[in-house]
């Protein structure tokens, strides 16, 4: 039998598991922006868009990653919708800086290219 190894990932992201993880995180946005990445474990598209994050994501961002399980955090990801005014969508990726939402991304739209248009404004 032939099957490939999938080369694991270095990234590391900063996993949201509470609303206090995510007010924490909001928090740490008025010192520099932060990345939150929805994530659902049962969506090819969202392993996909993962995938294209972790492997060409710059170090020399000046950002902080987090991902919200949205199957196991529901919660988290209503808390986003509701508190940046938009749609729930999974895959999704927002850019927050000072608790304001500066841009976000859903589904095959999320590539790191795009990201950094929205981080560099």
């Amino acid at each position: 039998m032939f099957w490939s190894k999938q080369k694991k990932s270095d990234f590391n992201w900063n996993y949201l598991k509470s609303i206090d993880d995510f007010n924490s995180a909001v928090e740490a946005s008025f010192s520099a922006d932060i990345l939150l990445f929805k994530h659902s474990t049962r969506c090819s598209i969202s392993t996909l868009a993962k995938s294209r994050i972790e492997n060409s994501w710059k170090t020399s961002l000046s950002i902080k990653p987090y991902l919200i399980d949205v199957l196991n955090f529901r919660e988290i990801s209503n808390e986003i919708a509701h508190r940046f005014d938009v749609v729930h969508e999974s895959p999704q990726v927002l850019v927050i800086s000072s608790n304001k939402c500066l841009g976000y991304l859903s589904h095959s739209a999320i590539e790191m290219d795009e990201i950094e248009v929205i981080i560099n404004g």
